[in-house]
């Protein structure tokens, strides 16, 4: 069976690469293929060292810095990918990797983080980011996504079946392309993040400062409560202008490594997290080190979070607005009920996104479309074992 494995561009190593990572420990004779690579060579382990096979996009001026900067020649350089060799093709995508063409003979699975962000509901939010809702520039830019959101449209066609990494992206799928999809969840190393029932009197945000995040108005919220200790950790293009939001109960740490970012994680009272993510690794990876979460409930959270509100084994609490504000009331609810959430709930709750249950999960899907006479034959045995039962 040859394999061969679409990702959308090697920079670094973030959700979608872990995702990459545990594809090939389950296929690690696949080819990978991609529009660059431009990964260090000390950092390629969790690709196994392969080799990787690019577009013309690669050779191109500037881009190993300005990579995005081709979005528009993107779609053209996935369609010069030859795959006619392959019998799977299976694509991680939140750009264009879905778009790969493939023959009526080959069966195309493709893993979708989201739908392209920037080209579809989220295309005014990103030109407004961007500064680029005005002007000649703005046209442009609004011309370009008009033309990749047709082609995006167009190449859906091309996919046997669409994997979501949430419910909440399965919904971005069915709208966009009008497909449906099964939710695979991404895998979570929660092994590295390790259960402290003991925990301490700060709340703690982190992430990149970036706009969507919203960590601007985390910052704002702690600020109106002095009496209450936030410690955020993070840097970014926004990490000044939070700096002066922060009262004297806010502290600002910056970027930190990974150790000190568990050991905050571990000890704080619960986590705050206020983006509407796809899926949201940081609330897992809280909630594996024991640590509730109040995060705002939309997106993904709303999978990985369970509501204090209307759920049993509670391991966190939902605010449903993106203001300081919302996020004051949360917190004076959450102090008032803190009590019924346990560490290991948290915890276990958490271990629901294991690598193991990802691979699992998808190992499943793709063999039983590669056989499916195989389940029919499992399908008839437990319809057999029923009706003997019976």
């Amino acid at each position: 069976m040859r394999i061969a494995i679409i990702h959308d561009w090697l920079v670094t190593y973030a959700g979608a690469e872990k995702v990459l990572e545990e594809i090939l420990n389950i296929y690690p004779e696949a080819d990978i293929y991609s529009l660059v690579d431009f990964l260090d060579e000390g950092k390629r382990d969790f690709i196994k060292n392969k080799k990787v096979n690019t577009t013309f996009i690669q050779k191109l001026p500037f881009a190993k810095k300005k990579y995005r900067n081709y979005l528009l020649l993107m779609p053209l350089a996935i369609e010069q990918l030859d795959l006619s060799k392959y019998d799977v093709i299976i694509s991680s995508s939140h750009a264009v990797a879905k778009g790969v063409i493939t023959g009526p003979d080959q069966l195309h699975i493709s893993y979708v983080h989201s739908p392209i962000r920037y080209a579809w509901d989220l295309q005014h939010q990103y030109l407004i980011e961007s500064g680029l809702d005005k002007g000649i520039k703005g046209f442009i830019t609004r011309y370009i996504l008009h033309k990749i959101r047709n082609w995006d449209y167009r190449t859906a066609n091309g996919v046997d079946y669409f994997l979501s990494n949430s419910n909440f992206i399965g919904r971005r799928i069915k709208k966009v392309y009008r497909r449906s999809s099964k939710t695979i969840y991404p895998p979570v190393d929660v092994s590295s993040f390790t259960l402290n029932e003991n925990k301490e009197d700060f709340y703690l945000t982190a992430s990149r400062m970036v706009p969507y995040k919203k960590i601007d108005i985390i910052v704002e919220a702690f600020s109106k409560m002095p009496e209450k200790k936030l410690v955020v950790i993070g840097d970014g293009p926004d990490f000044e202008k939070i700096k002066t939001k922060a009262g004297a109960n806010v502290k600002i740490l910056g970027y930190q490594n990974f150790d000190s970012l568990i050991d905050y994680m571990q000890r704080a009272r619960a986590f705050v997290f206020a983006a509407e993510e796809d899926f949201g690794i940081t609330p897992v990876e809280a909630q594996a080190c024991g640590t509730p979460v109040i995060a705002y409930g939309k997106g993904g959270s709303k999978e990985t979070v369970r509501n204090l509100r209307d759920m049993d084994r509670p391991t966190g609490l939902f605010f449903y607005e993106q203001t300081a504000s919302s996020i004051i009331e949360a917190i004076k609810e959450f102090e008032l009920n803190s009590y019924k959430i346990s560490p290991i709930d948290c915890r276990s709750n958490a271990c629901n996104f294991s690598p193991q249950i990802f691979r699992d999960e998808l190992k499943n899907f793709i063999e039983s479309k590669l056989y499916p006479s195989n389940e029919c034959i499992e399908s008839q045995k437990n319809k057999a074992q029923i009706e003997v039962s019976q």
